[in-house]
Order: C-alpha cells, then structure tokens, then sequence
C-alpha cells in the first residue's frame, strides 16, 4: 500500500526508466536533467515503499514487483495521452488530435496519400501515427483508431471490414533479367526468395500455398519494409502487396495463378468515440480510401 499518493510524473520517469534501461537515456527521451530523473524513481520508490530498480553491469533492470507495475504504468501514459488528445478539440469539432495505429508497410506506404488528401479537406485535425506490427490496445486507448488485417473481437469496439487486400509474388526486372523468370510453383528452388524470420501464421499461410520451407528463405525479415525494400533492391522473389507493386514499373508480379493471397483487412475504433466527430471523420473517410485501395490490388 502506497504511504502516499505519488504523481503521474513519477510514473512516468519509472516508465521511461524501464523502457530505456539507464537514467541517462531516460532522462534525454523525457527533456529532464539525471539528477531530477533519479530523483523522481527515488520519490517513487518511497512512496509506494518498494524497490523497483536493481543496478546491474547493463543498467537498471526491473525488480520482480517493478515489472509487474509496467502494465499499470502503461495503462496511465495511455489514458493520459487519450486525455490530451480529448482535450485537443470538443466532441462536434473539425479541430484536434486523432491517432492512428497500423502495420508498418500500410503506415509507411499506404496511409500518407490516404491522410495527405485528408488533411486537405480537414486541415484542422492533426494525425498522430503510430507504426507497429504488434497491435495497440483500444480498449486501453492507447490508438483512437485501428487498422487490422485481422478482425478484432473484442465487444467494446466498434468494426467494419473494408476489404481485401491482395498478396501476391514479384521481383525487380533487374532480377529476372539475371537469373530468369519462374514458370511454375517448383521453379521457387532455384530463387533467392524474400520471407520471413520468425514462423508465424502468416509464414505458415504462404509457405503452404508456395510448398516452401523456413530453411527455402535465403533473406529472412519479419519487417514487412524491410521485405518490400529487399524485393525493390532486386535481391530476389518476394511477398508484397499487389497494389503497392503496381506503383512501380520495375517491379513484375510472378506466377498469379498459381499465388494469391487475401488479407481482410478492418477499422476498429472503441464504441465511445462514435460521437466525436474528428474522430468519425478520419474513421469513415479511411474506409472508403483504404477500400478503394484493396479494390485497386484485386484489380
């Protein structure tokens, strides 16, 4: 039981702390001073009358009772930051902040047009974007609004399924030209192929449909740009989305009747903000633009 009440700011230091490993890294990433930081893990630790940090040769690590407070420190920094971004506009105005979570191919190469165009029409509401693969919490509110290419399932989110997006086979020119072109699925062996580190159920889905195995991918990413880079660079046979290859020449799509694979792809957002009105928006106009979008790569 905490002797007293301590601040967010304190929580916020041991979040930094923790997720920095050092009181000099978490102290630049927050604008404080060392000593004020340290300071503050030191006012906390008091407070709530535990331990929190134990030195090490590699830093600071998290003593048992501080790892099992991350989760409730992360819970905070979000509500805060979905207090900020409520606080930026009222609930009927065209003005404030919405945030956005999505994979990193889709952040990087299919939102900035989307929000480009958006932001014309809209220019007072301000997009945070937040790329990750790993999916951010609505229900904490830790994004305002969600793409997925998996259907959400919790029941306090508000969903909508805007298509399907298409994956297909391809490789830079400059590779064909250097070591042919596969005419059938078996022809794979005898290619420098692009995929995936880690086994996951998307590895499992594409090494089904192309009869491949972990050990066939002579480049191995579980960084979705960091493949699409890799097949631009012409260094071998990958995985990408149709449409996003269709914006470059140089890139040929391989073998589309023996691979195609869809991705549904979903908008998720939590039931409260249905009545924000920046937030509805920016909710309704991506799905149509991203609808379009999956409409472009079946095509």
């Amino acid at each position: 039981m905490a002797k007293h009440e301590p601040g967010w700011e304190l929580y916020r230091s041991f979040l930094a702390v923790a997720q920095e490993g050092s009181l000099s890294a978490a102290a630049r990433a927050l604008g404080m001073t060392q000593p004020s930081l340290g300071r503050h893990i030191r006012e906390l630790e008091a407070g709530l009358g535990v331990a929190l940090f134990t030195r090490s040769p590699q830093g600071l690590r998290l003593t048992d009772l501080g790892s099992e407070l991350i989760a409730h420190a992360q819970s905070m920094a979000a509500a805060s930051a979905a207090l900020r971004r409520a606080a930026s506009g009222g609930n009927q105005d065209e003005r404030g902040t919405v945030r956005i979570t999505c994979s990193d191919v889709v952040g990087a190469e299919v939102l900035p047009a989307i929000l480009a165009d958006f932001r014309r029409q809209h220019p007072g509401i301000a997009v945070e974007l937040s790329l990750s693969n790993r999916n951010e919490d609505l229900l904490r509110k830790d994004a305002d609004i969600a793409v997925r290419m998996v259907r959400p399932t919790q029941a306090a989110l508000l969903t909508r399924r805007v298509g399907s997006i298409m994956l297909g086979l391809h490789a830079h020119r400059r590779y064909l030209k250097e070591h042919g072109r596969p005419r059938r699925i078996e022809d794979l062996a005898r290619h420098a192929l692009i995929g995936y580190d880690r086994e996951t159920p998307a590895l499992r889905a594409i090494a089904r449909a192309l009869s491949l195995e972990h050990s066939d991918f002579s480049l191995r990413t579980d960084n979705d740009l960091g493949q699409l880079a890799a097949i631009r660079a012409g260094y071998g046979i990958g995985v990408c989305q149709c449409a996003l290859a269709a914006r470059d020449r140089e890139l040929v799509r391989l073998l589309p009747e023996s691979f195609t694979l869809g991705m549904d792809t979903w908008l998720a957002m939590h039931e409260d903000l249905r009545t924000d009105r920046r937030v509805r928006l920016l909710f309704d106009y991506l799905a149509e633009a991203i609808k379009t979008y999956a409409a472009g790569a079946a095509g």
